[in-house]
């Protein structure tokens, strides 16, 4: 326990000081390697598509609500809106963050691992290497095109929403809530197709992380 809790606090000195070089290194000084690293990374990255998820769901059914509303405290729906909005906001910022974060994680192990095959003499050896590290690049490049893409669905979606929340605000009526009602359609079908392109995502890392594991 006092190892994971030392883990965590160097890890997040280290983060702190914008230094991943350093980062990097002082966590191999304890053990804890790049490619260990990047399997946790993808692991958090995937962990935050699936947040995602749940959020741009949730906005989607507040807004449902708000476009059914019949009756009742007009305001407080339109609160409840726009309160999942800014939280499929912040899940949204918090995927391509994660992402970066696969990114740098990914260009530190693969330069490291070119620079180690050099150093192995025999050609058998370098030989296998090599292609084991060509296998994981290209898994690796499938993988991050993948999230990549689900990423760039949000924010669309996120300006329709921001639209559609800054219209209501300042009509906040049942005409205001009428003259929406045309592009629910339209923001229904482009968050259910993120989702379906996140799953996709999701089930790459997956297999990624377990081809990691699996050295």
């Amino acid at each position: 326990m006092k190892k994971w809790i030392s883990l965590a606090f160097l890890s997040a000195s280290l983060l702190l000081s914008g230094c991943q070089s350093a980062y990097y290194g002082a966590m191999e000084k304890v053990g804890y390697h790049k490619r260990d690293i990047m399997v946790d990374r993808v692991q958090e990255a995937k962990e935050s598509q699936e947040e995602a998820q749940e959020q741009f769901s949730s906005a989607l059914e507040e807004m449902q609500a708000l476009l059914a509303f019949d009756g009742g405290d007009l305001e407080d729906a339109y609160n409840k809106a726009k309160d999942e909005y800014e939280s499929a906001q912040s899940a949204a910022d918090e995927v391509g963050s994660r992402i970066d974060k696969v990114e740098d994680v990914a260009e530190a192990l693969f330069e490291e691992w070119e620079a180690e095959i050099q150093e192995i003499s025999k050609a058998s050896l370098r030989r296998n290497s090599t292609n084991k590290l060509n296998e994981t690049e290209r898994s690796y490049n499938s993988l991050v095109k993948g999230m990549r893409r689900a990423e760039a669905k949000m924010p669309p979606i996120l300006t329709a929403m921001k639209d559609n929340m800054l219209y209501l605000k300042h009509n906040l009526n049942a005409q205001a809530i009428g003259a929406i009602k045309g592009e629910f359609n339209s923001l229904q079908s482009d968050i259910s197709s993120l989702i379906s392109e996140m799953n996709k995502s999701i089930a790459e890392s997956n297999k990624f992380i377990e081809a990691m594991e699996k050295g």
